[in-house]
């Protein structure tokens, strides 16, 4: 939709039927697939990469440059997954030469004030509530939730199908399929209603739980776990998921919860 009171770089590539309110700025070297919303006061900046039927609200800035005092100008992107939701004043930096791009997933909702820095790789599914930060190199696995005002450490990795509190400070990585709360950042069980709304059964549900119990709640350290798990556990799909989780690993997975008396 050409909007006279937008600017659009002649360089940006916007498909037919994208649609862009006034006082919206799209640098050089973006692409904005088909069905795209984009609000009034939004800025697109250089190697912006918008895939089809998303929605961009106002205020949001999409690709400026890292906040990492080591870049040094060098081409990198910023990609957008389609059907993803970007609300008021979410920022997204794009990639720096470690990696070369920072990725948000499709069908992801960020809501109002999102930050997501360099490098990071957001999954599919994804929704973060107002006021999330992402530090550089975070990756955040398929239907992940973070709660509003959680921050999470530099190079953590979260895995798919959690749930993280909010005002969480995340300092180590969440393993797939818990619920992590408290202070410091604590297993506190699986996130089974998650996981049930998302069609698994109640074997498999019951398979993850006991999985979890060995890991956190008999007191073993994780390579014991580990070792019990794989002797203990038929092998399936999710079983391997978790314990290659743990042994990747390079920040170490969070604490299982204790009282301090």
């Amino acid at each position: 939709m050409n909007q006279p009171l937008a600017y659009v770089h002649p360089g940006a590539k916007i498909a037919k039927n994208v649609v862009i309110e006034p006082f919206t700025t799209i640098h050089n070297n973006v692409e904005i697939g088909e069905g795209t919303w984009i609000g009034s006061n939004v800025t697109i900046m250089e190697g912006a990469r918008i895939g089809k039927n998303c929605q961009i609200f106002p205020g949001a800035v999409i690709s400026a440059v890292p906040q990492d005092l080591k870049f040094g100008g060098e081409e990198s992107l910023a990609i957008i997954g389609d059907n993803t939701t970007i609300r008021e004043c979410v920022t997204i930096n794009r990639g720096t030469a470690a990696s070369g791009q920072t990725i948000v997933g499709s069908n992801c909702l960020l809501m109002a004030y999102v930050h997501v820095a360099h490098d990071c790789i957001v999954g599919n599914n994804v929704v973060m509530a107002n006021s999330v930060a992402l530090a550089g190199h975070v990756t955040v696995g398929n239907y992940a939730v973070i709660g509003g005002l959680a921050a999470v450490h530099q190079f953590i990795t979260i895995g798919d199908h959690t749930m993280i509190s909010g005002g969480s400070l995340v300092r180590k990585d969440v393993p797939p399929y818990i619920k992590a709360a408290k202070e410091p950042l604590s297993y506190i069980g699986i996130n089974s209603i998650g996981l049930r709304r998302r069609g698994f059964s109640t074997e498999k549900i019951r398979e993850i739980q006991d999985i979890y119990r060995i890991l956190y709640q008999q007191r073993y350290n994780n390579t014991q776990a580990i070792e019990i798990i794989e002797a203990e556990m038929q092998a399936t799909p999710e079983r391997d998921e978790i314990i290659q989780f743990v042994r990747n690993s390079s920040r170490g997975i969070m604490k299982g919860y204790s009282k301090i008396i």
